[in-house]
């Protein structure tokens, strides 16, 4: 009688090992296993080690994954290396691989196995970087074919299918070396994006303001790069960043949602706040929104589930990237909207149709959804907190309520800021900032917000008649801003920095933050949501209710 839920760990002994003759002596994979195999059996690759650069969110495109095979009577073969996350536990799956994902320990794991085929989808970049190799040795890969895949990964051939669409992306280039990147820059014009190809977590990315960043930073991109082309994109400044995550089996496509940054583009979409449904973009750019992702998606033929990441500045929408695979944001989308749309994808990849599965419409729901970024700064004691185009997160929160400033402000809760409803607050921005940083400071001081300034700040508060005290620089006498921080007596800190290069009084204000948990922002935007979120609390309290009475209520259809 089979034993279920029993875990066994199986090794080939050294002896066996020896006899697989003539061929050299090759380990082979362990696993942990719940019950034998059937002759249907699929793996799904995971997303590897927790580091920063790889949020948890694949771990739970991977487990429903693993539902979903179980609902249609097929094994699930995880292979992952993690043991912090619930995709390697040991009833999750019907098997477990815990083995690194690399190109030869998911081939052996396949000759062992012989699966109807393996899912890359779930996993983040790093099983999608494996994709190509895997079928040119034959692997069948469930889901949008590897050869689609390889043209949203590969820049040349991305930008022809762009073209293609008469979609618009930013002027961009492909560099190996200094003096090539050198002339690009030149042509397209500063500010630029340089980035490494095939990369997790937009490693070693900078926004690059002259050329003397460029030569250090290009450096940097290179080695992180190795073999493949240094990307060279133009830079739009003050552009909204959009992120987009659809549904396909083929035939039918389906937006899961549609969610608008709160931090401007130059914030990468791992460590950006965001909300759901859009709460600043008008019916017209939505539209156009909606027809570039349907475009895309047909042409790329997406089997499973597709992210794409636009940018719009100027009533003009950029296609920045087209990612076809899960994204970070599909966990917070499937809640939001009450369908699991990894468990869908998974159905679709084994031959479903999503008009059998019931979800054929987009879904926008009358309430809001408000994701947050979760940091390890406090692991970290020194560190700066600025964002910028590499990923620094570790986790995401969610706040939802009817209305977006309820929504942001239980999301900064959950993420571990303690929103003051008073008290003083101390504002040092970039002068590209300070028309703005006038409305946040007079909203302060009308909700009773004592302001501290630095210099220049505060000249630009005063001559719009908002009173602030002038603290001195660091090294220039005391008290000043990390004693008053030390002391208890600063509330909150709007920071917003002085360029790639921070200034050393910078660091140390936005180090010794997290130091003393005060909340913190580092963008201007980031301080209006906040700022209107006090604002609200002001007037009323924050209310609880279920996900499942959210759902309830009656959602709107996309037009």
């Amino acid at each position: 009688m089979k034993q279920q839920h029993k875990k066994r760990k199986i090794r080939t002994t050294d002896a066996i090992r020896g006899l697989r003759s003539p061929k050299p002596a090759v380990m082979q994979p362990h696993f942990y296993a719940t019950k034998e195999a059937n002759n249907k059996k699929v793996i799904i690759l995971g997303g590897g080690p927790n580091r920063i650069g790889q949020g948890i969110e694949f771990d739970y495109c991977c487990c429903h994954a693993a539902y979903a095979l179980k609902e249609e009577g097929v094994d699930s073969i995880m292979v992952n290396c993690n043991p912090e996350t619930v995709s390697t536990d040991y009833d999750t799956s019907d098997r477990l691989y815990f083995e690194p994902l690399t190109f030869e320990d998911i081939m052996n794991i396949i000759e062992i196995e012989k699966p109807l085929g393996v899912i890359v989808q779930f996993g983040g970049q790093t099983p999608i970087n494996l994709a190509v190799a895997l079928r040119q040795a034959g692997v069948n890969i469930l889901g949008t074919s590897s050869d689609n895949i390889d043209i949203a990964e590969d820049r040349k051939r991305f930008k022809q299918m762009i073209e293609k669409l008469g979609l618009l992306q930013p002027v961009s280039g492909t560099v190996f070396t200094f003096a090539e990147a050198q002339k690009v820059a030149n042509n397209i014009g500063y500010p630029v994006l340089v980035r490494p190809s095939y990369v997790l977590g937009g490693r070693a990315m900078e926004i690059v303001y002259d050329q003397e960043l460029l030569e250090r930073f290009i450096h940097e991109a290179a080695e992180v790069s190795g073999e493949h082309p240094i990307l060279i994109d133009k830079f739009l400044e003050d552009a909204i960043e959009i992120d987009v995550d659809l549904i396909g089996d083929g035939e039918t496509f389906v937006i899961g949602g549609i969610m608008e940054h709160i931090e401007q583009a130059g914030v990468h979409s791992g460590d950006a706040a965001m909300s759901l449904p859009t709460y600043t973009l008008d019916p017209e750019i939505l539209k156009k929104l909606r027809e570039a992702t349907y475009r895309l998606a047909k042409e790329l033929n997406i089997i499973g589930l597709m992210n794409v990441q636009y940018a719009v500045k100027d009533a003009k929408i950029y296609v920045l990237e087209v990612n076809p695979r899960a994204s970070r944001t599909v966990p917070l989308v499937s809640k939001v909207i009450g369908v699991p749309l990894a468990k869908l994808a998974t159905k679709v990849m084994m031959g479903k149709k999503l008009k059998s599965l019931g979800f054929t419409e987009e879904i926008i729901p009358p309430y809001v959804a408000v994701k947050e970024s979760v940091f390890p700064f406090n692991r970290f004691p020194g560190v700066d907190v600025m964002l910028g185009p590499e990923m620094k997160s570790t986790g995401e929160v969610m706040g939802i309520d009817m209305d977006f400033a309820s929504a942001y402000i239980k999301s900064q809760i959950a993420a571990g800021q303690k929103v003051p409803k008073n008290g003083n607050v101390f504002i040092s921005v970039h002068d590209r900032d300070k028309r703005d940083i006038v409305f946040i400071a007079k909203k302060l001081k009308d909700l009773g917000f004592k302001i501290f300034a630095s210099s220049g700040t505060a000249s630009v508060l005063e001559k719009n008649n908002i009173p602030a005290k002038v603290l001195p620089k660091i090294s220039e006498g005391r008290p000043n801003i990390l004693d008053l921080m030390k002391d208890g007596k600063i509330q909150m800190v709007i920071n917003t920095p002085s360029g790639r290069i921070p200034r050393q009084d910078e660091v140390k204000i936005r180090s010794q933050v997290i130091l003393y948990n005060i909340p913190y922002t580092t963008t201007i935007f980031g301080a209006q949501a906040t700022v209107n979120g006090i604002e609200m609390l002001a007037k009323k309290d924050l209310g609880v209710k279920s996900l499942q009475e959210y759902h309830k209520m009656k959602c709107k259809k996309a037009k």
